[in-house]
């Protein structure tokens, strides 16, 4: 078709989604001040979000079961096409694969993507506040390759699997229509980082319209849009949703045995990314 396809900004839950879109909305906006985070649907579409769903549906999407939500997820993706004349950004938490059978994300209509590695060790401490889990419940589902959320809120299902299911499913196959990025390099060398990024979309900003995006979607500018105005897309668990951004937080947080179970379950893929802590090396 004449339309351009998805560019999924792809992560696994709390790894850095946010920050990714609100960069990118920054720099097509390109505005005095920092663009609104409560209009980052207007840029990106939410791949779970139920209004795409509905269309599809004779009964409320609420009571549509996951069976239900799979056999028309590749239609909502097409119609998402639909939406810009353009590439179309849309995030998605979602494994790369099938689930009841099909699979999560429509290729036909897709045109690349950006996936947001980030390490589980601090992924798992987002986690408890915006989840509403304790520690345990939160390293639990970290590696419960069966995990998946529930219908409702506007939502309709996501199906997440485990966090080394997750990355690997994304990232396994080097392919050049997908770039992989690590939280921690987003945080110790933005420039670089988003750069890469602009590149990726084969966007040319001037150094000054890029350093401004980096700045305007900064850990410090999201926190203090969500202090002012609120974010909504808060979860009801959570206090706040710009929690503390930092990387190394698990050191506070978790004991040593939290520590090495999380590296036991997920050690393939943390070790592929450089996750795995020096004093926690065999």
């Amino acid at each position: 078709s004449d339309m351009g396809g998805i560019i999924w900004l792809a992560s696994y839950p709390k790894s850095g989604n946010t920050w990714l879109r609100s960069f990118l909305y920054n720099l097509l906006r390109n505005t005095p001040t920092p663009a609104n985070i409560n209009e980052l649907d207007q840029f990106c579409l939410g791949e779970s979000s139920a209004q795409w769903y509905a269309r599809h549906l004779q009964t409320p999407v609420e009571s549509a079961s996951p069976e239900v939500v799979m056999k028309i997820r590749p239609s909502a993706h097409a119609d998402m096409t639909q939406a810009f004349p353009d590439s179309v950004f849309v995030k998605t938490h979602n494994f790369l694969g099938e689930w009841h059978g099909m699979p999560m994300h429509n290729m036909d209509v897709t045109a690349g993507g950006i996936y947001v590695v980030r390490n589980p060790l601090d992924v798992v401490l987002s986690m408890t506040h915006h989840f509403g889990l304790t520690l345990d419940e939160a390293i639990e589902r970290l590696g419960n390759k069966g995990a998946a959320t529930s219908s409702g809120g506007g939502h309709v299902p996501e199906f997440h699997s485990s966090w080394s299911a997750h990355v690997k499913s994304w990232t396994q196959h080097p392919n050049p229509q997908l770039l992989v990025l690590r939280y921690e390099d987003m945080l110790a060398k933005p420039r670089r980082a988003f750069k890469n990024v602009t590149k990726f979309l084969g966007l040319k900003p001037s150094t000054e319209r890029l350093e401004r995006a980096i700045r305007h979607s900064s850990f410090k500018a999201l926190k203090a849009q969500e202090e002012k105005a609120g974010f909504k897309e808060r979860s009801e668990h959570a206090k706040a949703f710009f929690r503390s951004g930092k990387a190394e937080q698990w050191r506070e947080e978790l004991t040593p045995d939290q520590v090495r179970l999380i590296i036991d379950q997920h050690k393939e893929q943390m070790e592929r990314f450089g996750y795995i802590p020096e004093d926690y090396k065999d």
